[in-house]
């Protein structure tokens, strides 16, 4: 019995990491991280676009470009920290940026985890911490 005493806590925590092994980070903003990319909430891949200028406070996809690759927006109230920053779009809508870089989903990535507009027309790239 008291070897089973002083292993439990090991096993314990044996277990614990073992359990948090597949689970998704929260990161310190409106992102996660997931499999070293960002992630909405929603789990779907966000994506930065080459034409945005880090730092810029503006995002260069609307329109059109905006219906393929709908920005990460942000709610009412919330305030940028750490690496996240806030950009007004064009329309006066609010996105979430990562150090500087406005965040989009790919409207056609179709579950978690799908990171198909990664490399699209060269300029498209997956968001990574």
């Amino acid at each position: 019995m008291k070897i089973l005493k002083k292993s439990a806590p090991l096993i314990l925590s044996t277990a614990l990491l073992a359990a948090c092994a597949g689970y998704t980070v929260q990161a310190a903003g409106p992102a996660r991280t997931s499999d070293g990319m960002l992630t909405g909430s929603n789990g779907m891949t966000l994506y930065t676009f080459d034409k945005d200028a880090a730092g810029s406070g503006k995002s260069t996809c609307n329109g059109p470009c905006a219906a393929n690759w709908p920005p990460l927006l942000v709610t009412e109230g919330a305030t940028g920290g750490a690496d996240y920053s806030i950009v007004t779009r064009d329309d006066g809508s609010k996105q979430w940026a990562y150090k500087g870089k406005p965040l989009y989903f790919w409207a056609k990535d179709q579950k978690p985890g799908d990171k198909t507009g990664d490399g699209f027309n060269n300029v498209w790239r997956v968001a990574k911490p």
